[in-house]
């Protein structure tokens, strides 16, 4: 019996023993979960410190260098330089009245200024410097001497494209993306990134790693996104010409916000290789690079230069259509399908008039109309680093189930949406669609939280159609009253939101967007072109 008890007593202690021990083991677990995350957590902040300290460098590295060109060269006409359209920039550049050198001081200097105000450079190429010992190699090409910015997902050698993610810090590219080497092949001088949301999964523009950029024509908004870096820095006169990418209204958008041009063309047009996506493998709604300017005339320059024989033979997957020129030029009249609103989104006071003043315009330019009602329904943040506040309200749907998502990707597979588009298109019998664009610009936060407007630019990356949008006018005190009793479609929380992220837009720029189908970028921009000309002329 004894023996028993002392048996029973060893199993208790062990038991005891197992208990603490399990207990100790756990603990310890804990604590170096929780060393790790502090590690981790650290890592970041370094890192993130360190891409902020390259910035920082490059910038002051940039001032340096044009206040030694300035001693040298006191007498260049900066003034001037920056007043000149792309248009007229080259043919000085070509005939040799203005040298590669004074243009891209000159806006480097800009940009450095318009930086510290809007927050739009996420580093200053350096490389551009050096570049211009060489670019008179290149003095045929269509933008010879021509300083243009690039968005921050664009590969540059030796420089990185996070996207805003702290996990791709530190990840230099081997090589630069097709459309930058094509841009130095036609002479251009590309000189700096610029800024981009988190992931480029908002229409804002802001970041842990850079921070928010504003709107050059009120700091108190946003330059939208996902390319407003690059809307911010033309919009403020820091380049005369930029790239940047469009998969739900991503140029459209800033352009709309900041008062410039901007084109998505058609989904393949242009290259993607070096372009960085933030989810590999996507297929169903393809990116779209495009260029960004203050006038039509410049996009289409700019897509005369990179669609050319270099583009087709480095990226052989893009069709080998150049430029249809004739078709950018032509005058003859168009049938035009237009819509104020959808019915579902939402249309501001001051966005509803100017497709009004437009439409008139068009009318009596000669252009026919023909009222059209189109159909659509909306439709990604994985890794545990910071969170950007201007995505907070929207990233819940990014965490639903795979199966989930499978199912509602099953589901959403037999509605071939392209093809009825197409389809009501061709029984309008259209040749171009005039529509809204998302703004004026929004204040901050608000972009996260309205996702409900982005059907009037996402609808055109579904459809895979060219889309274009043009600054008309400006919103006035009369708009903004009218914005006061704004009820929306439905009177919900939507439209409740909507007023308040446009609210205080005086003065700010409001934009028309335009549309035509697969392929015919040309005729997208002739008719962009068509808008800009008879709001210019009515003006006058």
């Amino acid at each position: 019996m004894e023996n028993v008890k002392q048996i029973l007593q060893g199993v208790e202690l062990d038991t005891r023993t197992v208990a603490l021990l399990t207990g100790a083991a756990c603990g310890v677990g804990a604590l170096v979960v929780l060393v790790q995350k502090v590690h981790s957590h650290q890592e970041m902040k370094e890192k993130i410190q360190r891409a902020r300290n390259r910035r920082a460098d490059s910038l002051q590295r940039a001032e340096q260098a044009v206040l030694q060109y300035k001693k040298s060269f006191p007498v260049t006409d900066s003034a001037l330089i920056l007043t000149l359209s792309l248009s007229e920039l080259t043919k000085k550049l070509q005939e040799g009245s203005l040298s590669p050198e004074d243009v891209l001081y000159t806006y480097m200097e800009k940009t450095l200024n318009v930086n510290k105000d809007l927050n739009c450079c996420t580093g200053i190429l350096l490389e551009s410097f050096d570049q211009l010992k060489t670019v008179s190699t290149n003095k045929e090409g269509l933008l010879y001497g021509v300083p243009v910015s690039i968005k921050e997902n664009f590969a540059y050698k030796n420089h990185d494209s996070s996207c805003g993610v702290v996990i791709n810090l530190e990840q230099p590219a081997q090589q630069d993306s097709v459309l930058v080497e094509v841009l130095k092949r036609q002479g251009a001088i590309p000189f700096v990134k610029t800024n981009l949301p988190q992931a480029l999964l908002n229409y804002d523009c802001s970041n842990p790693i850079y921070g928010q950029t504003v709107n050059p024509h009120n700091l108190q908004k946003t330059s939208g996104g996902s390319s407003g870096g690059e809307g911010a820095l033309i919009g403020g006169g820091g380049s005369v010409l930029g790239l940047g990418s469009d998969i739900g209204g991503s140029i459209r958008i800033p352009a709309s916000f900041c008062g410039i041009c901007g084109l998505k063309p058609t989904a393949g047009r242009l290259s993607l290789q070096g372009l960085i996506p933030i989810y590999r493998g996507q297929k169903s709604v393809l990116s779209s690079p495009g260029p960004m300017a203050r006038d039509v005339d410049s996009l289409a320059l700019c897509m005369q230069a990179l669609l050319c024989d270099h583009m087709f033979s480095l990226d052989p997957t893009v069709p080998p259509l150049p430029f249809n020129m004739q078709i950018y030029q032509s005058t003859k009249p168009l049938r035009i399908g237009y819509l104020e609103s959808d019915g579902y989104s939402h249309t501001s006071p001051s966005m509803a008039r100017g497709i009004r003043e437009v439409k008139a315009l068009l009318e009596q330019a000669g252009h026919t109309f023909c009222f059209v009602a189109m159909i659509f329904f909306c439709f990604y943040f994985r890794e545990g680093s910071p969170l950007d506040p201007c995505l907070k309200a929207q990233v819940l749907p990014y965490y639903l189930p795979t199966w989930l998502k499978k199912t509602l990707s099953f589901l959403l597979k037999p509605l071939d949406y392209i093809q009825e588009t197409i389809a009501a298109w061709r029984r309008c019998n259209i040749d171009v669609l005039l529509c809204p664009v998302i703004g004026p610009a929004y204040n901050f936060l608000f972009c996260g939280k309205l996702s409900t407007a982005l059907p009037q630019t996402m609808l055109y990356n579904l459809l895979t159609f060219p889309a274009g949008v043009v600054p008309v006018s400006t919103v006035t005190a009369e708009d903004e009253e009218e914005l006061r009793h704004y009820k929306g479609f439905f009177q919900d929380y939507w439209d409740k939101l909507f007023k308040q992220a446009v609210s205080g837009g005086e003065g700010l720029p409001v934009a028309v967007q335009c549309v035509a189908l697969p392929w015919q970028d040309e005729l997208c921009l002739r008719f962009m072109k068509e808008v800009e000309q008879l709001v210019k002329q009515s003006r006058k």
